[in-house]
C-alpha cells in the first residue's frame, strides 16, 4: 500500500514538473526528501520476521513416540515437537535454497511401487508465513522420499 501511494506521488511530481512554466537555473530549489519513502524504508525494518508455526500429526510410523500432535514454532525454536531446534534448521535450509518442501508429490511423476508402510501425517499452520496444510504418506517411492526429505519434522518411519 504504502509503496502504490510512493509511486503515485513521485508519478505526480513528474507530471506537475513536466508542465511548470519554464524556470531559470537560479530559480529551482532543490526538494527535500519525500516522507512517504522514508517512513516506507523505516515500516520495512520494523516488520518481523515471518515466523513458522506447524502442528505436525503423524499415525502408524511404527515408533509408539513419534505418534501424536506436536506443536513446532521457529525463530527460535520451541513447542512440543520432539527435535524442534534440528526440525527448525532444515526448514530454514529449505528457505536458503528456495525449496519448498510441502509441495505434493506432482500427480504425472513416475513412481516406483513399493510400500513404505502404514505411516501418515499431517502438517498444518506457517511457513515463513504462507500458510501449510500438507499429507504425506509412505505409499510409494515419491512419497517415501518426500517423506525422508523432511525428517526430523517427520518422524524417521520405520
Amino acid at each position: 500500500m504504502l509503496r502504490r501511494l510512493t509511486l503515485t506521488a513521485v508519478a505526480s511530481l513528474a507530471a506537475l514538473s513536466a508542465t511548470a512554466p519554464a524556470a531559470t537555473a537560479d530559480s529551482l530549489l532543490p526538494l527535500p526528501p519525500l516522507p512517504v519513502l522514508q517512513h516506507d524504508r523505516l515500516l520495512a525494518r520494523a516488520e518481523p520476521a515471518e515466523q513458522t508455526r506447524l502442528t505436525v500429526t503423524v499415525s502408524d510410523s511404527g515408533n509408539p513416540t513419534a505418534d501424536g500432535v506436536f506443536d513446532l514454532e521457529c525463530g527460535p525454536a520451541s513447542g512440543s515437537h520432539p527435535e524442534a531446534e534440528r526440525a527448525c534448521d532444515l526448514l530454514d535450509e529449505a528457505v536458503e535454497t528456495g525449496k519448498n518442501p510441502f509441495v505434493p508429490t506432482d500427480r504425472n511423476a513416475m513412481c516406483t511401487m513399493q510400500a513404505g508402510g502404514p505411516a501418515v501425517a499431517r502438517v498444518e499452520g506457517t511457513w515463513e508465513g504462507q500458510p501449510v496444510d500438507a499429507r504425506f504418506s509412505r505409499a510409494n517411492g515419491c512419497e517415501i522420499s518426500r517423506w525422508n526429505n523432511l525428517v526430523p519434522v517427520l518422524p524417521s518411519a520405520r
